[in-house]
């Protein structure tokens, strides 16, 4: 008895200097997160060469349509809007204009859904199975394409989101920059390094030497996105899936709770949409449990952009905690809008049962679909776009 209670401590004990050294990466991580979103908005400010250029720059942009599909395929390519939504923080820090940056949020939050979707396809050798799961990805889908067609016609007329995002901004910040709100604690620990790379790539012509550090900027958000999320679900994952059994199905307001909760966790709502649609597949919860939770999701993935968002100080650092808010502010809304209303709360449930059913009966639908909705359409309007506008 005496030997397995000893051989338990030091097992215990042989964790520990391992759970440490994970903690200490992630905090790592964090750090080299802030320190890529305030390199990229120092390279993109360098290379446009102010926010007058920062706006020619982004010209072909100004049109909300092209916005939108730069952050859907953007989203969809590297299946991860916390990626996108601290690239689009850094470049508003160095200028890109917010009202600009708006639709790209917006169109990142329907890329995000491609990571479920394809998920579900793992369900398709079992027609009962996939569609349920199919059903219950692209619940998300419609919710997100319904958001985008209420939300983008009010923020194009009236500002919506712009407006109430800069009040939220000052009231926030007191009007001063975010260095002089409590958070000067950011600048200090990552000046110094981006002064390190500015100071690497001063040699090369312009505008290269910005152009490289916004590149190497959103490498190394990538890489350490990526790595953070393998590490939180490697050590929060079992804690997330006792928040997921233990709360859905039990209520809208508990299943959105549970599903912004377990998204702040593991850093991902992709992981965390994805988690839900094999529970769907083999029946466990049906797609109005599901529906709840993935929303949470929503709300819970803006964390990142507000993290990324206390990287800037300066002038520009109201514009970028303002793109955050605006993040932050249009899924909460689109929760409160959407699922208060009953008919436009069964617009997404409906929209998603019926092409599971289409899909079921033709596989090649299923295909269709994704390629079509986050690639080939947005591509094509893109390309119209463009010419539209040239």
């Amino acid at each position: 008895m005496m030997d397995t209670t000893g051989t338990l401590a030091e097992s215990r004990e042989g964790n520990l200097p391992a759970k440490l050294l994970t903690w200490l990466t992630i905090i790592f991580l964090v750090y080299a997160i802030l320190l890529a979103v305030g390199m990229i908005g120092a390279g993109f400010k360098w290379a446009a060469g102010g926010k007058e250029g920062a706006e020619q720059l982004f010209a072909f942009a100004t049109n909300p349509f092209m916005g939108l599909i730069m952050g859907t395929m953007a989203t969809a390519l590297v299946q991860s809007s916390s990626t996108v939504t601290s690239v689009i923080v850094g470049l508003v820090a160095g200028g890109l204009p917010v009202h600009t940056a708006i639709p790209m949020v917006m169109g990142a939050n329907i890329g995000t859904t491609i990571t479920n979707t394809l998920v579900s396809l793992g369900h398709i050798r079992s027609k009962e199975e996939f569609r349920r799961a199919f059903a219950a990805a692209t619940v998300h889908d419609f919710f997100n394409l319904l958001a985008v067609v209420i939300f983008l016609p009010l923020e194009m007329a009236f500002g919506l989101l712009e407006k109430m995002s800069l009040s939220l901004s000052y009231l926030i910040l007191g009007g001063e920059s975010l260095s002089m709100s409590g958070l000067n604690f950011i600048k200090p620990i990552t000046k110094p390094v981006i002064g390190i790379f500015q100071d690497m790539f001063v040699n090369l012509p312009e505008p290269f030497g910005g152009v490289v550090l916004v590149v190497f900027g959103i490498i190394v958000i990538f890489a350490a996105i990526t790595f953070l999320g393998k590490l939180l679900r490697q050590v929060m994952v079992g804690q997330a899936k006792k928040v997921l059994h233990s709360a859905i199905g039990r209520g809208p307001l508990t299943g959105i709770a549970s599903g912004t909760t377990v998204t702040v966790l593991v850093q991902s709502s992709s992981t965390t949409t994805s988690l839900v649609v094999p529970l769907a597949g083999t029946g466990i919860f049906g797609i109005r449990d599901i529906y709840p939770f993935t929303l949470g999701a929503n709300i819970g993935t803006c964390i990142t952009s507000l993290l990324a968002a206390t990287a800037i100080s300066g002038p520009t650092a109201v514009f970028a905690l303002q793109i955050a808010l605006v993040h932050l502010m249009y899924n909460v809304l689109g929760v409160v809008v959407i699922y208060s209303i009953k008919f436009l709360r069964e617009l997404p449930i409906k929209a998603a049962e019926t092409l599971a059913l289409v899909a079921t009966e033709r596989k090649s639908i299923a295909a269709g679909y994704v390629l079509g909705v986050f690639f080939v359409i947005p591509g094509i309007l893109m390309g119209l776009t463009s010419i539209s506008v040239s």
